[in-house]
């Protein structure tokens, strides 16, 4: 569900932009800048609880230690200004100045960006998948700029944990799957219509899952332990979690409104820059320490099972013929999609990941 129609975002903005105007047009030597920042999910979720606890306080320490400027924050996570299909367009439109949000849900807007989802089984390493996706912005800058055309500034990339699959019941072998339905949060449905293993996908956003696998719409989902576990209490409702190794998969970002980012004074927006970059290696650090932690709790509460290598690679081979597939679409849009993916497989290799299948894109 949404919190405002996307017709209506833009007389929210209007409403917002006076406080906007009054908090930042005024003189470099104004004594407080009020920051709107917001995320569609919980700060359970953990780009979400390290844009609360660890890039505001950063930020705040830092714009305080180094300017006569104070930084008041106005939070709203957990869907409470804008949902987690809108976040997008609530930054565009200047409803918050901060925003963060997987680019799952944005599909038509953000094509490229989810480039490491078009090659699947890639390294479950949190760490590396950040650096692997900022060695990509750097080598396209197009992918950055991108986000002027929504009126808004790229300040971090954000990285997930690595995704695994969660289900209702126990499977084996890939035929196991046949029939089933299972959950996933946009182009990562592709991993499972392209591998024709005969399930059946159903999209939707994280916060609602509990109730899909709890009434029966679906029975299992792609995603990573920390959410099956504690954080949204999958596992009450799926008891068997099987540690596929989908990949870590870097497909958030961070984001400032335009008027707002202008609006700054010139010697923060260095500052915000500097903070979020720490903010982004910080998304891939939390995420990596957290995995063992994670898989260990879900083992003490429902059955976890590790997948043989050769499962794995069925599944990957399965989807060998994808990622040229899916380039090809793109390529016929104007998009660099076999340059891109290339590269990212180069990048991959480069920090020594080893791919099951080595994917053909040409």
């Amino acid at each position: 569900m949404k919190l405002l129609p996307k017709s209506l975002l833009g007389l929210s903005a209007a409403a917002f932009a006076v406080g906007s105007a009054l908090s930042l047009s005024a003189p470099a030597n104004s004594k407080t800048l009020n920051i709107r920042i917001a995320s569609g999910h919980p700060p359970t979720v953990v780009y979400a609880g390290l844009m609360k606890n660890f890039f505001e306080p950063e930020l705040k320490k830092a714009i305080e230690a180094k300017t006569s400027h104070k930084v008041n924050f106005i939070e709203g996570y957990s869907g409470s200004i804008v949902k987690v299909f809108d976040v997008l367009e609530g930054v565009q439109n200047g409803v918050v100045d901060i925003g963060g949000y997987c680019y799952c849900f944005e599909a038509s807007k953000l094509k490229m960006h989810a480039f490491q989802i078009m090659l699947p089984f890639g390294t479950m390493d949190p760490v590396q998948s950040v650096a692997i996706a900022g060695k990509i912005y750097e080598q396209f800058p197009s992918l950055g700029n991108r986000f002027q055309k929504y009126n808004q500034t790229l300040l971090a990339r954000i990285g997930d944990g690595g995704y695994n699959l969660g289900t209702q019941f126990a499977w084996e072998k890939t035929s196991d799957l046949k029939g089933h339905k299972i959950l996933m949060a946009g182009l990562n449905a592709k991993w499972i219509t392209e591998a024709g293993l005969g399930i059946v996908p159903v999209i939707d956003g994280l916060p609602g899952w509990y109730n899909k696998l709890k009434t029966g719409v679906a029975e299992g989902g792609i995603m990573f332990p920390s959410a099956w576990g504690p954080v949204f209490k999958l596992h009450e409702v799926g008891k068997f979690y099987t540690e596929i190794g989908f990949g870590s998969i870097t497909w958030h970002g961070l984001t400032a409104n335009n008027h707002f980012w202008k609006g700054l004074p010139a010697e923060v927006r260095p500052i915000v820059m500097e903070v979020a970059a720490r903010y982004e290696v910080k998304t891939g650090v939390f995420n990596k320490a957290g995995y063992d932690k994670d898989m260990a709790w879900l083992r003490e509460h429902i059955t976890v099972t590790d997948l043989p290598a050769d499962v794995r690679l069925d599944w990957a081979k399965k989807l060998a013929h994808w990622p040229q597939q899916h380039a090809n679409t793109l390529e016929k849009e104007g998009l660099p999609a076999i340059a891109i993916l290339n590269a990212t497989l180069k990048a991959a290799e480069d920090v020594g990941y080893k791919w099951p299948v080595r994917y053909v894109v040409k």
